[in-house]
Order: C-alpha cells, then sequence, then structure tokens
C-alpha cells in the first residue's frame, strides 16, 4: 500500500498511570478532550504487572511467557546463581516497529524499556532507566542523536538515580527536572524528526507514585493528613495533561493517538517476608539465620535439605529445587505437581498480622501464558492481591513487615492501567470494557490500515462488539 494511505501513530506512554487518577480528575482537560474523541478505559496489564516487561509485552503482543522474560531479574539457569537482570538484548519478539519496518516506515522510540544497549531499528531510539549515565555511556542509536539531545537541553538524565528516598522536597524537583527535559526533546522529535511511530514512555510518574502515594493516599497507613506533598502526585498529571495538551496541538488530529500505561498503582498495606516464613516452614533450610537483615544472595543456604526458595520484589518468584533439575534437587519429580498445588494452597492460605486472609493471587506460569520459555517460576505470587510487597530478605524475625528492603517505596504496581485512543475517522465509542495490554499493538496497526501480524497474541479494539 501506499504511504500516503496510512496516518501517522503517535503511543504516549505513561509509567504507572493510575485509572482512578486518569479518568477522576476533571481538571486534566487534555485528556478529557481525547476521551471525548475516541476510546477509553480500564487496560488490564500482564501477569506480572511490571514495567519489565510490560512495555515490551505491548509492543510485541507477546505474553511474559512467550516472551520469556518473567520481571527485570530472571534465573538465567538452572543453578543457584541467583537472578540476572534484563537487557535490550533479552527481547528477540518482534515489536511493532520492526513489523512497520517491513512497510518501509520509521520509527522514534524514547524511553522504552529494556531500551539499553540502545538496538538499532530503522530510526532513533533514545534509551530508557536501565541505562547506565548517559553523560558516560551511549544511549541512542544512531550515537549522533545523543549529542543532538546534549545541544538541545544540557545534560540527559532517563532517570533520577536514588528515588527511593525520605527527602521528598529534592525528589519532586529531580522528576520535575527530567521530565521538563523529556517532553522538551518529545516536541523536537515530532517537529523535526522523520516518523511514522512514535512512542516515549514517561518514567517520571512512576517515580512520583513510588515517591509519594502515601503522601497522596488518605488510606496509606503513613499517610498524614495536611502533609507538605500531599499534591505531588495531582500536580504530575496536571503537568503531563499540559505536555500531552502540546503535543496533540502539534499532531492537528491527523494521527492515531494513544496515551496509555503499563500497568496501574495502588497503596503498600505492607511487606511479606517470604523467605523467613519458607524458613518457618522448614521448606528453605540456612546453616544460620542472620541476625541482621540480609540479602537472600548473601544467606548460606543449605541447598540439600531446601524445598523452596523465593525473591523479592513487587511480585514474589517461588523456585522449586526439583531432582534432576537443579544441582542438589530435592523434590522427587513425580511429585513435582503435588507438591506444587500443596504450596499454591499454602500461599493461598496466608494472613495479615491480624489473622485476616491476605487473598494473595498464585499463577502456575503454563495456566495464564501461551508459551513458558527461558526458566521460569515454578510459582509467580501476588500477596495481598499486590497490596502488599514480597520481601526476599531474612533477618526481620517477622514475617510481616511494614518497610521495604530495598529503600522507601510507597506504592506497588496494579492489575489495571490507562489507555485513551483517537483515530482519523474513529468515531467516539467512549468507555470500552475488556481491553488488554496485548491488544494496543494490533489495534495501532488496525487503526492506521496495516495487516496484524498472525504472532500477535492480542487482537484489535475495533473487532470487539
Amino acid at each position: 500500500m501506499a504511504g500516503t494511505t496510512h496516518p501517522k501513530i503517535c503511543v504516549l506512554g505513561l509509567d504507572c498511570a493510575a485509572p482512578e487518577i486518569v479518568f477522576g480528575d476533571p481538571r486534566l482537560k487534555n485528556l478529557r478532550k481525547l476521551m471525548s474523541q475516541g476510546a477509553w478505559g480500564r487496560l488490564e496489564s500482564v501477569i506480572p504487572p511490571i514495567t519489565v516487561p510490560a512495555w515490551m509485552c505491548m509492543a510485541t503482543s507477546q505474553d511474559p511467557g512467550s516472551l520469556g522474560v518473567y520481571g527485570f531479574r530472571n534465573r538465567a539457569n538452572r543453578t543457584y546463581g541467583g537472578l540476572g537482570f534484563v537487557d535490550s538484548r533479552s527481547i528477540t519478539a518482534p515489536a511493532i516497529w520492526d513489523h512497520l519496518t517491513t512497510h518501509g516506515k520509521r520509527s522514534i522510540v524514547m524511553g522504552l524499556p529494556p531500551g539499553y544497549p540502545p538496538r538499532p531499528l530503522n530510526g532513533i531510539r533514545i534509551g530508557c532507566f536501565l541505562n547506565p549515565d548517559p553523560a558516560q555511556n551511549e544511549f541512542t542509536y544512531p550515537p549522533e542523536i545523543g549529542q543532538e539531545i546534549r545541544a538541545l537541553v544540557g545534560e540527559y538524565a532517563v532517570d533520577v538515580p536514588g528515588f527511593r528516598t525520605d527527602d521528598k522536597a529534592w525528589l519532586r524537583e529531580e522528576i520535575f527536572k527530567m521530565s521538563r527535559k523529556h517532553w522538551q526533546v518529545v516536541r523536537w522529535l515530532l517537529a523535526e524528526k522523520e516518523w511514522d511511530y512514535f512512542h516515549y514512555v514517561d518514567i517520571g510518574l512512576d517515580r512520583v507514585h513510588h515517591g509519594f502515594w502515601d503522601s497522596f493516599d488518605p488510606k496509606h497507613i503513613h499517610h498524614k493528613p495536611g502533609n507538605a506533598f500531599q499534591s505531588v502526585i495531582p500536580d504530575y498529571y496536571l503537568w503531563l495533561d499540559e505536555q500531552i495538551g502540546a503535543v496533540l496541538e502539534m499532531l492537528e488530529g491527523k494521527a492515531v493517538v494513544l496515551v496509555v500505561s503499563d500497568h496501574g498503582a495502588q497503596r503498600l498495606d505492607g511487606g511479606f517476608a517470604v523467605n523467613e516464613w519458607l524458613i518457618r516452614e522448614g521448606l528453605l533450610v540456612v546453616d544460620e539465620i542472620p541476625k541482621e537483615i540480609t540479602p537472600f544472595a548473601k544467606l548460606k543456604v543449605n541447598w540439600a535439605k531446601t524445598k523452596v526458595w523465593s525473591e523479592g520484589g513487587y511480585y514474589a518468584r517461588v523456585f522449586f529445587n526439583v531432582e534432576d533439575r537443579e544441582p542438589r534437587g530435592v523434590i522427587p519429580a513425580k511429585h513435582y505437581e503435588s507438591f506444587r498445588d500443596e504450596m499454591k494452597k499454602k500461599l493461598e492460605a496466608l494472613a495479615d498480622q491480624h489473622g485476616k486472609p491476605l487473598g494473595s493471587l498464585v499463577f502456575k506460569p503454563e495456566e495464564i501464558y501461551r508459551h513458558v520459555r527461558n526458566v521460569a517460576p515454578d510459582l509467580i505470587v501476588h500477596f495481598g492481591g499486590l497490596y502488599w510487597r514480597s520481601i526476599g530478605s531474612v533477618g526481620h524475625g517477622r514475617i510481616h513487615v511494614e518497610e521495604n528492603d530495598t529503600g522507601p517505596d510507597a506504592c506497588n504496581h496494579a492489575q489495571f492501567g490507562t489507555f485513551i485512543l483517537s483515530a482519523p475517522g474513529m468515531p467516539p465509542r467512549g468507555e470500552c470494557q475488556g481491553m488488554q495490554l496485548l491488544d494496543i499493538s494490533p489495534t495501532l496497526l488496525d487503526l492506521a490500515g496495516y495487516d496484524i501480524p498472525p504472532e500477535m497474541q492480542g487482537r484489535s479494539l475495533r473487532t470487539r462488539g
């Protein structure tokens, strides 16, 4: 098809954007206008709803199991060597911009994780929060784009290092400073560079949520009414609304426009010290219980007697020590499924510090993914439906903790994010139910007049009733 038949596609990603704020604050006038022109609603994320791999699940329309990426950190093999970090090379499935390249189209992908090292594409790529210091390392493809960005905005930050801090005034200033530069670069790219597909991810919103949700949410256990930072989260949404308004003016209604988040946000009620619990249950055996809080990787684990261990984070990855699978496996392979069912029930039955059921969600990878590639967890656990964080360290002396073991963190991710979609010739549809993260790329391709690749797992919004 001739290039003139395809409208441009502009995706403005708001990492962690919460639907209750996006759709609940009437002051967000530019988002309201976009909603009135198209379709909008809650967007169900993948399991787990984590920035890595969620953005690439969206871009590829593949679930985490099919990508073989179950979070930011994954087991590289069946040894006890701990978890390895994801980078851009961990994703091998074609993304929406790869499909557009086959039509000769150019793409700009900015801040979409995992974006390091910056992989070549037909267009421009600008790194994400996983990039090491952009002042010292290449963070763009092609490299000369980095020089142009520095000429435009000076020093460029891909993240706020040390965003898990109690210095809230500093954090607020640093996030807004970073975002001002990012959106200046966004407008420059849209105006000055050639593109058919544009995708930017604003990581500042995620950092604002993790830093200030307790200041904002009256239901948070640490909320203090009238605190000095109560308005930081709403203020940041207002700021984003202004930036989105400026972009919409530039596009003049001629592009498919999507404002979207990879997941939502919700308060943290506490942390569940999963490895402490496993030790008490006799499933994880250590040579000595540490007197100080100690990361799992530094524990002296007796692998010959250990059946189960777990990793911390926003959710728990639970691993089994299986005979003939792990080096010193102890669970007989023939008992694997019955043991896994038993563990699933145990985890689902966990209670909070008051004895009330946590309501944890426990998943078997093969039941939620189309394919299970690389080394998947044996079970994936959302403690308390993600109102509780998984604490992997040991030495707390208790199972339920209030503080995160990797620095201050006020919120967890929620299963439902946000989407607002408008396209030339698309009649207003209003609120839409049932949209899932994997439906995004098929919908964008469909609205812009491209065929949907058969390997994409989602389906276009236009095929829904």
